[in-house]
């Protein structure tokens, strides 16, 4: 083990690696392959002579133990030979680069170069090159006949008809054509009709599907099933690819190919329907802000706090705080975190923000270097039925956490908000706004701590939304309950969600952009009607099941807003992401309005809360509740 790097085995992970049986035998082929290279240079270059002097040997014995040593950092062992790529040509280009290198001063070490030709560092380069890429390419391409073979005509395997003819329908057919008959391919490009990868004719365009299909049955070929292979594939595509599927008579499904792996096909989803194109995010800049800092996250076993402590901790915090009041979503996100991430230094309390003193304590003992505020009540007929539990939570809690950030010095704290805040109809809607009111006012100081503000639309799947309310209507029978045949909503998925989040928060602070509300662009809104009748539709259940009209719930709007009037959205130059220019109030005046709040609902005396919340969002507009008098708030433009 002498030739192993310092501290190889003091990373378990490195070490188990390695010590794989399959990555072992993989790694003694190569260091042999680097002796046989080397002697096969001596006798290109020499003859059989070269063969006779035992020097050439001990030569080939040094260029194998510093191939070997080579080997462990440049990781070539842990290729798959099944799947190699140019990627894998350049690896062995370097890594054979790298062993002529090194061989190169340690002979001088061992023998001063003494009985080595000048061209045979050239000569045993090449020859490395084409020890270690022919078997491997060989293997390459004998497993590529049998995958031809069983492409285009395996016994036994589901018919299908891909849709997508480019390198991800390329790697589905490498990993998964074993299980497969692939009949043919469609493609949202002209130029590849007629066109054949790894044996697989592309058929036509996506819009020519039900004349494919048609044909093939024909020849009765028909196939099982239509998989759709891809990532970011619009929603709008995958309307169109099933409404074209079911004039075709075939089930549509989907996998995500990524690299080499590829995910087993899925039945279309609702995701899949409101999908967008991947926004160009700047990851490097989020992996920075992450990386080796110290992070807390309120309302950590949320939706939204779910997934900012997945991806955070996989960006390599030095030090994770998850903070919830909900016992068993606080328990559930951790354990998920200690088995993804064994060896990340997390802190997991179970404390509630409400309590401005116990902020200031988990701060001070935390020490975090970036605050995410994602914990709120969100549900808004639940916080119309209690508006001081709302109002407790998401506007006092907001100004404790803040004020905690700003004693502990954390550099930046980023609050998560709603489109709900933007000419509320609602108490959950118009606390938000307080919430917002509050941290733009702190970032407008600028006493140290910066504030972020992040608002969005309505995230798919969360806990209390639209979209697991019908999954659990439609496993019942139905009907799916719609409050009104025109009410609509912004939709993101909960990783998109959280993404731009991240993108904002690493790149907001360095903008001259203080009290600005970073507003994540959620697309067209999407009527809850025709998003009922989709989920109906994928289920398969359209004669069976049908759509009641419920009427608005309290506080309910047919459709919400991102904007406010007085808040002109301005472009940046971060994908995905506006900006809301600040419409604010002095820092003092909001301070003492949330205390005077603070007070009034602790009191249980709501008229007075109800008077200073219309006081401070003098545009909320509450359900059977008629218009609000004048803020006597000072704005700043």
């Amino acid at each position: 083990m002498a030739l192993l790097p310092s501290g190889f085995f003091s990373n378990s992970d490195v070490a188990r690696r390695f010590l794989q049986p399959r990555n072992l035998l993989v790694y003694g082929h190569d260091v042999v392959m680097a002796f046989a290279a080397f002697l096969a240079a001596f006798f290109l270059r020499l003859g059989n002579e070269s063969l006779q002097r035992p020097e050439v040997f001990q030569m080939a014995a040094v260029f194998a133990a510093v191939a070997a040593v080579v080997y462990l950092f440049t990781g070539i062992y842990r290729h798959v030979w099944e799947y190699v790529s140019a990627k894998d040509a350049g690896n062995i280009l370097r890594t054979a680069t790298v062993v002529v290198l090194v061989f190169l001063p340690a002979w001088f070490f061992v023998a001063r170069l003494e009985a080595l030709p000048r061209s045979m560092p050239f000569i045993s380069w090449f020859a490395l090159v084409m020890f270690l890429a022919g078997p491997r390419l060989l293997y390459r391409m004998i497993r590529d006949r049998h995958m031809h073979n069983t492409a285009v005509g395996a016994p036994g395997s589901t018919p299908i008809l891909l849709i997508g003819a480019g390198p991800e329908a390329e790697n589905f057919i490498r990993a998964r054509a074993g299980s497969y008959h692939i009949l043919g391919m469609l493609t949202a490009r002209g130029d590849r009709v007629g066109q054949v990868i790894h044996g697989v004719e592309v058929l036509g365009r996506n819009e020519d599907l039900p004349r494919v299909v048609a044909d093939l049955d024909s020849k009765e070929r028909r196939p099982q099933k239509l998989i759709l292979v891809g990532r970011d594939v619009p929603g709008e595509t995958v309307q169109m690819l099933l409404s074209l599927a079911e004039q075709a008579g075939c089930p549509l499904e989907r996998v995500i190919v990524r690299q080499d792996h590829v995910q087993r096909p899925m039945p279309i989803a609702i995701e899949d329907l409101l999908g967008r194109p991947q926004s160009d995010l700047n990851r490097q800049a989020m992996a920075a802000m992450i990386g080796g800092r110290r992070v807390l996250v309120t309302g950590a076993g949320g939706s939204i706090g779910a997934e900012l402590v997945r991806q955070i901790s996989a960006a390599g915090p030095s030090h994770l705080t998850l903070v919830d009041n909900g016992e068993f979503n606080l328990y559930s996100i951790d354990m998920e975190v200690r088995q993804r991430h064994v060896a990340l230094s997390c802190a997991t309390l179970l404390a509630d923000v409400r309590d401005g003193a116990l902020m200031k304590d988990i701060v001070a003992r935390e020490t975090p270097d970036i605050v995410f505020h994602a914990a709120a009540l969100k549900h808004v007929p639940m916080v119309e039925l209690n508006p001081l539990e709302g109002l407790l939570t998401n506007a006092v809690g907001t100004r404790n956490v803040a004020d905690a950030c700003v004693a502990g010095g954390v550099g930046v704290m980023v609050l998560i908000s709603t489109d709900k805040a933007v000419n509320p109809s609602n108490v959950m809607g118009a606390s938000k706004r307080v919430a917002e009111i509050y941290c733009q006012a702190a970032d407008l100081r600028g006493i140290g701590t910066r504030f972020v503000t992040v608002r969005f639309g309505n995230v798919l799947g969360s806990a209390g939304s639209v979209v697991p309310l019908f999954r659990k209507q439609l496993e019942t029978g139905g009907p799916l309950t719609v409050t009104h045949p025109d009410i609509e909503r912004f939709f993101m998925t909960t990783h998109e969600a959280v993404e731009l989040v991240l993108q904002a928060a690493a790149l907001g602070p360095g903008r001259n952009d203080e009290g600005a509300i970073y507003v994540l662009d959620m697309g067209k809104p999407v009527k809850i009607m025709d998003l009922a009748r989709d989920m109906i539709r994928l289920a398969g259940k359209t004669a069976e099941i049908g759509i009641q009209i419920t009427g608005l719930r309290p506080g309910e709007k047919l459709s919400e807003e991102l904007f406010h009037g007085q808040e002109p959205p301005v472009a940046t130059d971060m994908a995905g992401v506006l900006i809301a220019r600040p419409r604010t109030v002095e820092h003092a005046v909001i301070a003492a309005k949330l205390a005077a709040l603070d007070d009034a609902c602790r009191r249980r005396d709501e008229p007075a809360a109800m008077a200073l919340l219309t006081d401070l969002v003098p545009e909320l507009r509450r359900s059977g509740h008629g218009p609000v008098g004048k803020s006597h708030l000072k704005v700043i433009k």
